[in-house]
Protein backbone atom coordinates (compact mmCIF):
# COMPACT_ATOMS: atom_id res chain seq x y z
CA UNK A 1 0.00 0.00 0.00
CA UNK A 2 1.21 3.46 -0.82
CA UNK A 3 0.10 6.55 1.02
CA UNK A 4 -1.61 9.18 -1.05
CA UNK A 5 1.09 11.57 -2.22
CA UNK A 6 -0.84 13.04 -5.10
CA UNK A 7 -4.45 12.76 -6.00
CA UNK A 8 -5.68 10.42 -8.60
CA UNK A 9 -8.97 9.54 -9.97
CA UNK A 10 -11.37 7.79 -12.22
CA UNK A 11 -13.25 4.62 -12.70
CA UNK A 12 -15.23 2.98 -15.41
CA UNK A 13 -17.56 0.04 -15.71
CA UNK A 14 -20.96 -0.70 -14.33
CA UNK A 15 -20.59 -4.44 -14.78
CA UNK A 16 -18.58 -6.53 -12.35
CA UNK A 17 -15.03 -5.31 -12.26
CA UNK A 18 -12.95 -8.33 -13.12
CA UNK A 19 -9.26 -8.48 -12.36
CA UNK A 20 -7.59 -10.08 -15.34
CA UNK A 21 -4.06 -9.20 -14.26
CA UNK A 22 -2.22 -10.87 -11.44
CA UNK A 23 -1.99 -8.72 -8.34
CA UNK A 24 -5.26 -6.92 -8.98
CA UNK A 25 -7.85 -7.95 -6.41
CA UNK A 26 -11.23 -8.84 -7.83
CA UNK A 27 -13.88 -6.24 -7.10
CA UNK A 28 -17.66 -6.26 -6.99
CA UNK A 29 -19.52 -3.05 -7.89
CA UNK A 30 -21.16 -1.46 -4.85
CA UNK A 31 -23.25 1.20 -6.55
CA UNK A 32 -23.32 3.34 -9.66
CA UNK A 33 -20.10 4.87 -11.01
CA UNK A 34 -19.53 8.54 -10.23
CA UNK A 35 -17.72 11.22 -12.20
CA UNK A 36 -15.79 12.78 -9.29
CA UNK A 37 -14.42 12.07 -5.83
CA UNK A 38 -13.66 14.62 -3.11
CA UNK A 39 -9.89 14.83 -2.61
CA UNK A 40 -10.21 15.47 1.12
CA UNK A 41 -11.93 12.08 1.42
CA UNK A 42 -9.10 10.11 -0.25
CA UNK A 43 -6.97 8.32 2.38
CA UNK A 44 -4.75 6.10 0.20
CA UNK A 45 -4.31 5.10 -3.40
CA UNK A 46 -3.31 1.68 -4.64
CA UNK A 47 -1.90 1.54 -8.17
CA UNK A 48 -2.69 -1.99 -9.33
CA UNK A 49 -1.46 -1.84 -12.93
CA UNK A 50 -0.92 0.51 -15.87
CA UNK A 51 -4.70 0.84 -16.07
CA UNK A 52 -6.20 0.28 -12.59
CA UNK A 53 -6.05 2.49 -9.50
CA UNK A 54 -8.01 1.86 -6.29
CA UNK A 55 -8.88 4.85 -4.13
CA UNK A 56 -9.41 4.14 -0.45
CA UNK A 57 -11.70 6.76 1.04
CA UNK A 58 -12.74 7.76 4.53
CA UNK A 59 -15.23 5.37 6.06
CA UNK A 60 -13.48 2.42 4.37
CA UNK A 61 -15.21 3.14 1.06
CA UNK A 62 -13.30 2.04 -2.03
CA UNK A 63 -13.47 3.33 -5.59
CA UNK A 64 -11.79 1.63 -8.54
CA UNK A 65 -10.70 3.73 -11.46
CA UNK A 66 -10.09 1.81 -14.64
CA UNK A 67 -8.39 4.18 -17.05
CA UNK A 68 -9.80 4.08 -20.59
CA UNK A 69 -6.31 3.32 -21.92
CA UNK A 70 -3.14 1.81 -20.50
CA UNK A 71 -0.86 4.42 -18.91
CA UNK A 72 2.79 3.49 -19.59
CA UNK A 73 4.90 2.83 -16.47
CA UNK A 74 2.08 3.64 -14.01
CA UNK A 75 2.06 0.08 -12.65
CA UNK A 76 5.85 0.05 -12.31
CA UNK A 77 6.27 3.49 -10.72
CA UNK A 78 3.08 3.30 -8.63
CA UNK A 79 2.86 7.06 -8.22
CA UNK A 80 1.36 9.96 -10.07
CA UNK A 81 0.52 13.65 -9.88
CA UNK A 82 -2.65 15.45 -10.86
CA UNK A 83 -4.09 18.90 -11.09
CA UNK A 84 -7.59 19.32 -9.77
CA UNK A 85 -10.00 22.17 -9.27
CA UNK A 86 -12.69 22.65 -6.65
CA UNK A 87 -11.18 19.93 -4.44
CA UNK A 88 -12.36 17.13 -6.70
CA UNK A 89 -10.71 14.63 -8.98
CA UNK A 90 -12.95 13.83 -11.93
CA UNK A 91 -13.17 11.51 -14.90
CA UNK A 92 -12.31 14.42 -17.21
CA UNK A 93 -9.01 15.00 -15.37
CA UNK A 94 -5.61 13.54 -16.16
CA UNK A 95 -2.79 12.06 -14.09
CA UNK A 96 0.93 12.19 -14.85
CA UNK A 97 3.20 9.29 -13.92
CA UNK A 98 6.05 10.35 -11.62
CA UNK A 99 9.21 8.43 -12.45
CA UNK A 100 11.83 7.46 -9.89
CA UNK A 101 14.40 9.41 -11.94
CA UNK A 102 12.58 12.59 -10.91
CA UNK A 103 11.11 13.20 -14.33
CA UNK A 104 7.52 13.15 -15.44
CA UNK A 105 6.24 10.25 -17.49
CA UNK A 106 3.05 9.70 -19.45
CA UNK A 107 -0.05 11.81 -18.93
CA UNK A 108 -3.22 9.74 -19.01
CA UNK A 109 -6.95 10.33 -18.75
CA UNK A 110 -9.08 8.96 -15.95
CA UNK A 111 -12.30 7.03 -16.18
CA UNK A 112 -15.31 7.12 -13.87
CA UNK A 113 -14.99 6.10 -10.24
CA UNK A 114 -16.71 2.81 -9.54
CA UNK A 115 -17.56 2.13 -5.89
CA UNK A 116 -16.45 -1.44 -5.18
CA UNK A 117 -16.03 -4.07 -2.53
CA UNK A 118 -12.70 -5.83 -2.91
CA UNK A 119 -12.37 -9.59 -2.64
CA UNK A 120 -10.47 -10.77 0.40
Amino acid sequence: MRPLLFAIAAIAAAAPVAASNKGIPAATPAGDPVNCVQLNQVRETHVRSDQVIDFEMTGKRMYRNTLPNSCPSLGFEERFAYSATNGQLCSVDTITVLQSSGTRGATCGLGKFQPVTLAK
